[in-house]
C-alpha cells in the first residue's frame, strides 16, 4: 500500500534539512505552503491554522516529525502530533540536526518533541520512536534516513494500530 506522509517541522531553521528528507522520494508527502500562503493562513489566527493542519493531515498514513534543535514543545508541532495520533495515524520522529543546511552547517540535537505530548495518561515518547542516525557525517545520515524511512513508517503505523 502506498503511504502518504504529513511532515511536521520547525520551518525557519529546518526548512532546507526538511527538504532533503521530503525530496528523498521514499513516499509521497504533503506540499508545503509557500511563504505567501502561510502568511494568509496565519492571518486567520488559530482557527485558520488548525483548519489548514487538519486538511493537510487528511488522507495521510503517517505524521513524520523532522526534529531539529528547537522543534520540541512548539505549539503547532504539538498540535500536529496530537491530531495525527488522535486520527489513528502512525507517528514517528526523525532527527535531522546532523544534515547540513544550505549554509553547510549542522545544528545541535533538540529535545524529543514527543516528551511534550500527553496521551492516555502518559507521554507519547513512551510509545512512539524518534530515530537518530548513528552517523555524524551529513551524507551518511542522509543515506541512513533514506534507507530506513519506509521501514520506520511501517513500524509507526503498526505501533499506532497496537494502541487503538
Amino acid at each position: 500500500m502506498a503511504r502518504r506522509a504529513f511532515y511536521s517541522f520547525h520551518y525557519i531553521p529546518d526548512c532546507s534539512r526538511a527538504s532533503l528528507v521530503r525530496n528523498m522520494g521514499v513516499l509521497e508527502g504533503n506540499k508545503p505552503a509557500t511563504d505567501q500562503e502561510w502568511e494568509k493562513i496565519t492571518s486567520g489566527k488559530d482557527p485558520a491554522i488548525k483548519k489548514w493542519i487538519d486538511e493537510q493531515l487528511e488522507g495521510k498514513s503517517v505524521a513524520i516529525v523532522l526534529i531539529g534543535t528547537n522543534t520540541a514543545g512548539r505549539k503547532w508541532i504539538n498540535y500536529e502530533i496530537k491530531k495525527a495520533w488522535d486520527d489513528s495515524k502512525g507517528v514517528l520522529g526523525v532527527y535531522i540536526h546532523k544534515l547540513k543546511d544550505l549554509a553547510g552547517d549542522q545544528s545541535s540535537k533538540g529535545a524529543n518533541p514527543f516528551d511534550y505530548v500527553p496521551v492516555g495518561g502518559k507521554l507519547l515518547s513512551s510509545i512512539v520512536k524518534a530515530h537518530d542516525s548513528s552517523y555524524s557525517t551529513s551524507p551518511y545520515v542522509y543515506n541512513d534516513i533514506k534507507e530506513n524511512l519506509a521501514d520506520w513508517i511501517e513500524e509507526a503505523i503498526k505501533i499506532r494500530e497496537d494502541h487503538d
